[in-house]
């Protein structure tokens, strides 16, 4: 199973993001290292939202959100883990391809 990590920016995140953004990124790395997250980014232009794809467990995705610098330092005003059910695309993302 998949999980959405779905994230709300505040107005200004562009303005606060790059203080907390290396430390974000390090988290992203470790998270990828783990195999844990295969996917993130941010939704719009300019970015009103982020969006993160965590592999295996909701778990994963939770833990990740309570230790973000973005969630910590109040560049996210909401964040929720919703499972994906991936039905087609790649092998590692999907678990029984159509």
């Amino acid at each position: 199973m998949n999980y959405l990590l779905m994230y709300d920016f505040v107005a200004d995140y562009l303005d606060r993001r790059p203080a907390h953004r290396d430390a974000h990124l390090a988290l992203c790395k470790q998270a990828v290292a783990r195999g844990e997250l295969a996917a993130g980014g941010a939704v719009g232009n300019p970015p009103e939202s982020g969006l993160l794809l965590f592999k295996g467990s909701a778990e994963h995705a939770e833990t990740f959100a309570r230790n973000d610098p973005y969630v910590l330092h109040g560049l996210v005003t909401r964040w929720q883990v919703k499972p994906w059910t991936t039905v087609v695309g790649i092998p590692e993302l999907v678990p029984d391809p159509l």
